[in-house]
């Protein structure tokens, strides 16, 4: 593990000085230098999420695959939008707007007299341990997650954004990120509150991150395929998370669904606050009413789109067609 750290540093430092580093003083942003280093190491992280995707998750849907690809224009949008945030471009967006004004906000805490909570200082001896606290912050952050995604359901105006999430009829590793920009900048901002809240290590904070990327995007493959009868209670997998992204009868056009199995990372939440169903198949996936049946609306087909009708829906959008 020591091995891989010291290899990551190296090529964030050679990436920083050699390309980095000097096109930010060409350009006269010396100052944002400390930031950009941290940057170029989302940078970095994300191209390693990219590689583990491509050489791990595409060779295992094509082992066995819950269906045929027939929409790949679909497919091809989603990796758009997993480009934009693993190659750094929404990290980009993060850094200023919520970021700074958060840095802000705690910075004037801090002067009066703030301390934010360390989880890792609880017990000394035992939480301070690298990969006890690791499991710590997977389980807050985790809590986070499920809390703020169940809410996604429960609020109207959260679920117009939402649903950009769950149109997607033709799920692959790449749809994890095919959510609404506004969406994903609410969540990382209550992502960056509680880090700050709980004091997160920065390194332990990059790994919750890059774990929690690589889960979510094996739950969302094209794999027929779950963690076996006692795995499935401790992760959450491809059949677990398919289930809540399955086509359901409306109660109401326009009203959010799937509602359960909102868990991220550890199934354990939905188990406790009993969203959990774990007899699930492999059926289609999408929103009852984007069937002829049920009214046919649109959510975009392009990526643009998406983001509007998003925007739309927030602003009032009838239920029905877009």
């Amino acid at each position: 593990m020591e091995l891989l750290s010291d290899l990551f540093s190296g090529m964030q430092q050679w990436l920083f000085e050699t390309l980095v580093q000097p096109l930010l003083f060409h350009l006269g942003l010396g100052s944002i230098l400390e930031d950009a280093y941290d940057g170029t190491m989302w940078l970095l992280l994300g191209v390693v999420q990219l590689i583990i995707m491509l050489a791990v998750f595409g060779p295992l849907q094509r082992w066995r695959p819950v269906e045929k690809i027939v929409d790949r224009t679909s497919v091809r949008l989603d990796i758009l939008y997993t480009a934009i945030h693993s190659l750094g471009l929404f990290r980009l967006v993060l850094f200023f707007t919520t970021q700074p004004l958060a840095d802000h906000v705690f910075g004037q805490l801090h002067v009066l007299g703030f301390s934010p909570f360390h989880l890792d200082e609880i017990w000394p001896g035992v939480t301070d341990r690298a990969w006890v606290s690791l499991i710590l912050y997977l389980l807050i952050f985790d809590f986070v997650d499920y809390a703020f995604h169940r809410a996604e359901h429960r609020f109207q105006w959260l679920w117009a954004l939402h649903a950009v999430h769950h149109s997607q009829r033709q799920m692959t590793m790449w749809s994890d990120n095919r959510n609404h920009l506004l969406s994903d900048l609410l969540r990382d901002a209550v992502v960056v509150l509680v880090s700050h809240l709980v004091g997160v290590p920065p390194g332990q904070f990059v790994m919750v991150v890059i774990i929690t990327r690589l889960v979510e995007s094996l739950s969302h493959a094209n794999l027929r395929t779950g963690f076996g009868r006692i795995g499935q209670y401790l992760v959450v997998g491809p059949k677990f998370h398919r289930h809540h992204h399955a086509i359901e009868p409306p109660s109401r056009p326009g009203r959010p669904e799937g509602n359960y199995n909102f868990g991220v990372l550890f199934p354990i939440w939905d188990i406790l606050l009993r969203t959990a169903r774990f007899d699930g198949n492999y059926g289609p996936t999408g929103i009852s009413d984007q069937l002829p049946e049920h009214g046919g609306r649109d959510y975009g087909r392009g990526f643009l789109a998406q983001q509007w009708l998003g925007l739309k829906r927030l602003l009032g959008g009838a239920p029905g067609r877009s």
